[in-house]
């Protein structure tokens, strides 16, 4: 009777009612085995392939805009990917680590921020296992703050009634990347003299992550300070050197004597003493 008239299995045999279940296939019949598919709009549900997959990162690799940093003009932007910029023995002093290798770029171009977070983790895996995560400290110089935008289209039949084509086509964010231009230094890694291979290894492995031309760059100066190894074993002797966490303070020749004197004791004694 009833029952069997508004059964699902009659709905599709029936000659009468077929038709529409033709014209209509994301409407199912069937509300028990098909429950999410209960109207048209769920086809992007159905089939996963209609959305659209990540733009890979050489569609930006080129700084070919104005940097556009998060503002409040600029808002929704995701979270970057690298959020850890200091590893490995932070606060080690300024002479536990002497030696210093930066990774330079040699390209003006763009480096997205899951690069850079593939880059930290590469070179430290592999400054962990041969000099131990107490051997080294390692900092990336640079920050992904340039916004990247993407103007989203449809690629599915019937998306030509959805979209607008190149009308309001500014886009939304995205991701972020890091501007660098020729000779800007992306990473350094200080440490001992005695791994100083370790160190450029470990950069040199972390190249692959990038794309472009980069170099690895043996400092000569010592640790993070902008003074010459020999410069800052005489300065040390001398007492005009401060030691400021990896940086170093300098005895300057000018302001107040009293404050210079209570700062660096030891230059004025040796002064004295000549």
């Amino acid at each position: 009777g009833l029952g069997l008239r508004h059964s699902p299995a009659w709905k599709s045999n029936n000659p009468v009612t077929r038709p529409f279940s033709l014209l209509f296939p994301f409407r199912s019949l069937d509300t028990q085995r098909h429950p999410t598919t209960q109207f048209a709009g769920s086809a992007y549900r159905q089939f996963p392939a209609l959305t659209m997959a990540r733009r890979p990162a050489r569609c930006y690799r080129y700084c070919k805009n104005k940097p556009y940093p998060k503002s409040r003009f600029n808002r929704g932007v995701p979270d970057p990917k690298i959020r850890i910029f200091d590893l490995g023995r932070k606060k080690a002093n300024v002479d536990d680590f002497p030696t210093c290798v930066h990774m330079v770029s040699n390209e003006y171009e763009q480096l997205s921020s899951e690069a850079l977070e593939a880059a930290r983790i590469c070179a430290n895996k592999y400054l962990v296992k041969i000099a131990g995560k107490e051997g080294f400290h390692m900092r990336v110089r640079v920050h992904p703050f340039h916004v990247i935008r993407i103007n989203k289209m449809l690629s599915c039949a019937g998306a030509d009634r959805l979209q607008t084509g190149m009308r309001g086509a500014f886009g939304k964010p995205q991701g972020t990347v890091a501007r660098v231009n020729i000779g800007q230094i992306i990473l350094s890694v200080r440490t001992r003299d005695a791994h100083r291979a370790t160190a450029i290894e470990a950069l040199r492995r972390a190249m692959y992550k990038f794309p472009g031309r980069q170099k690895i760059i043996v400092s000569k100066n010592w640790g993070f300070t902008p003074v010459r190894r020999e410069e800052y074993v005489q300065l040390r002797q001398e007492g005009k050197l401060k030691q400021d966490g990896a940086y170093v303070q300098f005895l300057r020749g000018h302001g107040l004597i009293e404050e210079n004197m209570r700062r660096f004791p030891d230059a004025y004694e040796n002064l004295s003493q000549a």
